[in-house]
């Protein structure tokens, strides 16, 4: 690539940005020709992303380390002074788990509390607040946060999982609003049912027929990590140049199903799942 399109790479920025939707999510910034800087805890898988961003036409730097930890974001910021000189033109906050969790929350734990606000929330503030002045600066920019479709319906056993969540979703909205005038945009996805190495597919069926994925997805099927990296793609870039504020629901449509599944028969839908 010319040193001129070298320098008209965008620099995005993606938190557990090796595996599941975080690298899928890498590696279509780097198909289009993008310099991520890549945050992920395991090393040897954002080895793997960093070689196949880089042989699909993109640059790639990495920063291996809990993004949790103070001392990782500002890992994160040295990479970005050294390698992209200071330059952030996408921010995507991946990082999220549901893990660890109680079955039910009055046998949860403070610590366990603790562990999901920095897992699901606290380091989605650190991470924005060390790195949105940079876009603030330069008067363009665009943040995408990972959310839940669970922080906009009940979820029993991961109550304080969709708290937080729910948390994100309503940061993204209100520092949207903050941040327009500043030529910066800030959305969010809520993603549902993802076939990746932390919820495979074989682990939501447990040993049920998988014919029944049509009965639980109106789209009748479990959505693949590329699904969720597309959409954060539009979202960060010019084509989404008018949209700010909002969280899009990527689900298959269970979220606009609230409850209703398809009948086995394939005859129409019911609200009692168990029904045919």
């Amino acid at each position: 690539m010319s040193d001129e399109a070298s320098l008209q790479r965008r620099v995005c920025v993606v938190t557990g940005g090796a595996l599941g939707i975080g690298g899928a999510i890498s590696r279509r910034f780097g198909r289009t020709g993008d310099h991520v800087i890549l945050n992920d805890l395991d090393g040897p898988a954002a080895a793997v992303a960093a070689a196949e961003i880089e042989a699909s036409g993109g640059a790639c730097s990495v920063v291996i380390g809990d993004i949790t930890e103070p001392a990782v974001v500002d890992e994160l910021v040295a990479a970005i002074d050294r390698d992209a000189n200071g330059i952030v033109d996408v921010l995507v906050n991946n990082v999220g788990d549901f893990r660890p969790a109680s079955p039910i929350f009055l046998r949860s734990t403070p610590e366990a509390w603790d562990r999901l606000y920095r897992l699901n929330l606290l380091h989605v503030l650190a991470v924005t607040h060390a790195l949105a002045p940079r876009m603030v600066e330069r008067g363009r920019g665009s943040i995408v946060n990972l959310s839940t479709v669970e922080a906009y319906r009940g979820i029993p056993g991961h109550a304080v999982y969709s708290a937080f969540k729910a948390g994100v979703s309503a940061f993204t909205k209100s520092l949207a609003v903050e941040l327009a005038g500043s030529g910066v945009r800030v959305n969010g996805i809520a993603p549902d049912l993802a076939d990746t190495e932390q919820t495979p597919a074989e682990l939501m069926l447990a040993g049920r027929d998988p014919a029944l994925i049509r009965t639980w997805v109106p789209l009748g099927r479990f959505g693949d990590p590329d699904d969720y990296a597309s959409v954060v793609e539009f979202l960060a870039s010019d084509a989404a140049g008018f949209v700010t504020g909002q969280t899009l629901p990527v689900d298959g449509g269970t979220l606009a199903a609230s409850g209703w599944y398809a009948r086995s028969t394939r005859r129409g839908w019911t609200n009692l799942p168990d029904a045919t």
